[in-house]
């Protein structure tokens, strides 16, 4: 199973641990300057201990500019810093690099003044010049930093008026703009200007975050290690959080292959993402001990959407009718039912948490129909040759290769081959390691592929379903989407900074994507399924308001004493204090008054 988003791809700008992007809002409050500790954090939080993590397979790079994906954007973030910061609450703009900020009156200009404490790793300051230097290598077309260019692109080149003050103008007035400008990472101009951006992969002498590289065994782990020096280590909002000395990210080809080595204590927490493991296979000792934790967490995390993203700008997949016929040959009750226990709903939408009573789903729930597809694809001129029993255009064989880079999406294949079959179409599968993937992915190489994306809070369709993201290499609109009515709504919404109208327009856009079936869409849940061992301490939110399994890496700590409680209950065969098995973050959040 590809995974985009979720463990492979995600978006530019300020990560909120869950890859939101930052907004403006209509009335551009003033920043509150106090330097407050982080709502989320714990007093009880202490530092030291180390915390091993699954991380999918092995990058082709940590440079989250050149390789747009959630480890490397949580490595690369760990080390580079922001403008902005944002409250992990009430997503308010708090300072990050820059102590404070202004806007202009036209809603286009926006300076930024750098926080004369703020240094790099080797003790110099980072000044606007190290600003102004990352966005000319961004947008350098000869840099392979393709999806972070899109809000880049809204501004001219920022204008340096001190060391300490920098100014952005956009083009355009658009909601996001603020947090373009100050969402971006802020790279060291002396320590890089003399490199080849796109050969900045694995080093990173200069920095200017919590966390610096520790030691790399290339594809089993990368290590980060805290860092005493930071220059924010001693401000409250700083306090309980980055806790561990050690963040150590394993790699494994196979998620099966990481939940064995969690169940051995070679990994420390493990996030579920099949209903198999958690419904059959976290029982016995370990689990009826309590030694391993197991946990469901209600936050308020958005809820993206997967599917089989079909390559549209080839054929057969250029045709509307072949797109939805591949729909209605996926039996997703069946595989939900048989493979996944009922634990998943079935998506009928690309913007799910954008519907309740309020707003009930217009789009129709597509389920296994055979004869719809067979009409659909003799109306787009396929029809079954008697001698093969595959389907045939012109004398050419309908048979098209998936592109997998996991076994775990043998078994769903296997059945939609099988239905594929039945109606005269050949599906081969085509597995390649990740650097092989991402390359055909990034030249649009493939035909049918498993693509999972999460989403943020507030939603941005352009980088999906703009036009102009279409031939993007490197992009998110990797389905090569087009759609002359969805441009416009794109850019009705760009100048409109009430977020409930926004959230109509994207309604609109994603009926009339739904309708061009660019992917085959899959299931979801609308929780985190948690699995760890039983020696760290948490929030009693256990992750935050708007996070998956990567906060936890922010808010948790290594508690000895549990530590050690857990060393004894296993020596000696004894159950442990049982933690919640539901969490849900409304009814334990107090916020500070």
């Amino acid at each position: 199973m590809t995974r985009r988003i979720k463990w492979i791809s995600i978006s530019l700008l300020l990560l909120l641990f869950t890859g939101t992007r930052i907004a403006a809002q209509e009335h551009f409050p003033k920043p509150d300057w106090k330097d407050r500790p982080n709502p989320l954090a714990s007093p009880y939080a202490v530092v030291g201990g180390d915390l091993s993590i699954f991380a999918g397979q092995y990058p082709k790079s940590l440079n989250y500019y050149l390789d747009n994906n959630v480890l490397s954007a949580e490595v690369f973030g760990a080390m580079y810093e922001t403008l902005l910061s944002m409250n992990p609450i009430n997503l308010q703009y708090e300072p990050g690099l820059a102590e404070k900020w202004s806007i202009g009156e036209d809603k286009k200009t926006f300076t930024f003044y750098l926080d004369p404490e703020a240094k790099w790793s080797n003790g110099s300051p980072i000044t606007a010049h190290d600003v102004r230097w990352t966005y000319d290598a961004v947008m350098n077309p000869k840099n392979l930093t393709g999806p972070h260019k899109i809000d880049m692109e809204r501004f001219d080149p920022p204008e340096v008026i001190d060391d300490r003050t920098i100014r952005f103008t956009a083009k355009t007035v658009h909601w996001k703009n603020l947090g373009a400008a100050g969402g971006f990472h802020i790279l060291p101009q002396k320590a890089f200007a003399d490199q080849d951006f796109n050969r900045i992969n694995f080093e990173f002498p200069v920095i200017s975050g919590p966390y610096r590289l520790g030691e790399i065994n290339e594809g089993i782990y990368v290590d980060l290690k805290r860092r005493d020096d930071w220059w924010m280590k001693d401000r409250k909002r700083s306090q309980g959080t980055g806790n561990f000395e050690t963040l150590r990210f394993r790699f494994f080809a196979e998620r099966e292959n990481a939940f064995e080595a969690f169940k051995k204590g070679t990994i420390d927490l493990y996030p579920i993402y099949t209903s198999r493991i958690w419904v059959n296979e976290t029982t016995g000792e370990k689990f009826l001990n309590n030694w391993i934790v197991k946990q469901k967490i209600y936050n308020h995390q958005p809820v993206g959407f997967q599917g089989f993203a079909m390559n549209m700008r080839k054929p057969p997949f250029d045709d509307v009718r072949v797109r939805k016929a591949l729909a209605y040959l996926l039996d997703r009750k069946k595989m939900n039912k048989t493979l996944m226990y009922d634990q998943y709903f079935l998506h009928r939408s690309y913007y799910e948490d954008l519907y309740s009573d309020a707003h009930p789903c217009p789009n129709p729930l597509i389920e296994m129909d055979k004869e719809k597809a067979r009409a659909l694809l003799k109306g787009a001129g396929w029809g079954v040759n008697p001698k093969t029993g595959y389907l045939e255009k012109e004398g050419q064989r309908f048979s098209f290769r998936f592109l997998t880079r996991s076994a775990t999406s043998d078994k769903f294949l296997a059945i939609y081959a099988e239905d594929l079959k039945d109606v005269g179409i050949e599906l081969i599968i085509d597995k390649k390691d990740w650097a092989a993937w991402a390359r055909d992915m990034d030249e649009f190489n493939y035909q049918m592929t498993w693509a999972a994306w999460s989403a943020g809070v507030f939603k941005d369709p352009e980088g999906m379903w703009s036009s102009a993201e279409a031939d993007r290499q490197g992009g998110n609109n990797i389905t090569g989407f087009k759609d002359l009515q969805v441009d416009v709504l794109i850019e009705e919404q760009k100048g409109i900074f009430d977020v409930e109208k926004r959230n109509e327009i994207a309604r609109k856009i994603d009926k009339i994507v739904y309708g061009a079936s660019p992917y085959v869409l899959l299931w979801n849940i609308d929780y985190t399924r948690l699995l760890y061992w039983n020696r760290f301490g948490t929030p009693e939110t256990v992750l935050s308001k708007y996070g998956d399994e990567r906060s936890a890496y922010w808010y948790w700590w290594y508690d000895p004493d549990s530590a050690a409680d857990l060393d004894d209950a296993k020596k000696n065969g004894l159950p442990m204090i049982p933690r919640p098995r539901t969490v849900y973050f409304d009814a334990v959040f107090a916020p500070s008054k």
